[in-house]
């Protein structure tokens, strides 16, 4: 069978109650609920949380919530494995016969059916561990840049100074929409970004973390225009 699990625990802070804010005409964890109901891929979608108010939303649009997440795993520090490793345990431990877990994030608006069967087909082509969604960098990363204590820079790779953009390998980053796992993989906390893991490439413009008030800010005029497009 197949499980998605949405980690969505109440204590955000830098956007306080931002798992169940409201975005685009509903709370935001309802937008990840409706595109993993809609993909038909999962045999059950479950609410990871320790708040009842999430709880209770995440049951009103559909999904589950049979277990409260324990204090040791609502804190700052949890990783996103070991919540995923604890909700398929739980899953395990009912008798479930877990072909796959797939963690959708409940900040992810922009996630769409159509991904997470990709997702699933690519965990299958091959032995993945993991497979999930990637974008890439919108300017070469070979080329940046900080700056220095002085106020001057200093390039993170000055062997690249003169290289041309395009002969420049494609740099990839974590899109932050949701992760398809084998039971195991995640159990044993088997790191996501290796060898073992396959990218979905989504376009950048459906892709934006949510984590400060700009972002959502940013992400609300993106949403306006991707309904009024369809997109959404």
């Amino acid at each position: 069978m197949k499980l998605a699990v949405i980690p969505a625990r109440g204590g955000s802070k830098r956007i306080p109650r931002k798992n169940i804010k409201m975005f685009s005409g509903k709370p935001m964890i309802a937008h990840s609920i409706d595109a993993a109901l809609a993909s038909g891929l999962f045999d059950r979608v479950i609410v990871s949380t320790d708040d009842k108010e999430i709880a209770d939303i995440a049951c009103e649009f559909g999904a589950e919530v049979p277990f409260m997440r324990p204090d040791e795993l609502s804190n700052d520090y949890a990783a996103t494995t070991e919540v995923i490793a604890h909700a398929a345990q739980w899953a395990l431990s009912q008798g479930m016969k877990l072909d796959a877990v797939c963690c959708i994030y409940a900040t992810a608006p922009f996630v769409q059916k159509v991904d997470l069967i990709r997702g699933w087909e690519a965990l299958n082509s091959n032995d993945w561990a993991y497979a999930f969604t990637v974008t890439d960098f919108a300017a070469p990363i070979f080329r940046s840049f900080k700056q220095m204590p002085n106020g001057g820079i200093e390039m993170f790779f000055p062997e690249h100074f003169s290289t041309r953009s395009q002969d420049l390998p494609i740099a990839l980053h974590d899109a932050g929409q949701f992760y398809w796992g084998r039971p195991n993989a995640w159990i044993e906390g088997a790191k996501i970004f290796d060898q073992h893991s396959f990218p979905i490439m989504i376009p950048r413009w459906r892709v934006q973390d949510i984590d400060t008030l700009d972002d959502w800010g940013r992400a609300e005029m993106l949403a306006k225009v991707l309904v009024e497009q369809g997109e959404l």
